[in-house]
């Protein structure tokens, strides 16, 4: 089994800046294909917002957040990075990370999470 914890979530205003992380632990005994980070506001599916393969660093995002967010990964710790700058009202969600062992076809990154985390609040106030 494989836990996810994310951290670093909070309230910020508009224009302000947020770092989420994403520790993972328990049954890794290597390292999984890539991991995601994706969010869900009130009302509205879950969404992928960037994601990283782990082996190359190739990296993901979403239109929407292009320019403004990054993620990166510490492969030592297993913990995944990311960054948020320039956040709007819209950003407003619980943000989770996911772990994919696999590629799967037309996702981003190629990445559907195996597992998840417990996410953690995001509120951006105009």
């Amino acid at each position: 089994q494989v836990q996810l914890v994310e951290s670093g979530g909070g309230l910020v205003q508009a224009g302000g800046s947020l770092r989420l992380s994403c520790a993972a632990s328990g049954r890794i005994s290597s390292s999984p294909y890539g991991m995601g980070w994706f969010r869900q506001a009130p009302g509205r599916e879950r969404e992928s917002v960037a994601a990283i393969n782990w082996g190359t660093g190739g990296t993901y995002y979403a239109d929407s957040v292009k320019g403004r967010f990054s993620i990166s990964r510490d492969n030592a710790k297993k913990t995944v990075y990311l960054q948020m700058n320039g956040l709007k009202p819209e950003d407003t969600a619980v943000y989770y990370c996911g772990l994919s062992w696999t590629w799967t076809a037309q996702v981003m990154g190629g990445i559907r999470p195996d597992y998840w985390g417990t996410g953690t609040q995001v509120t951006v106030s105009s």
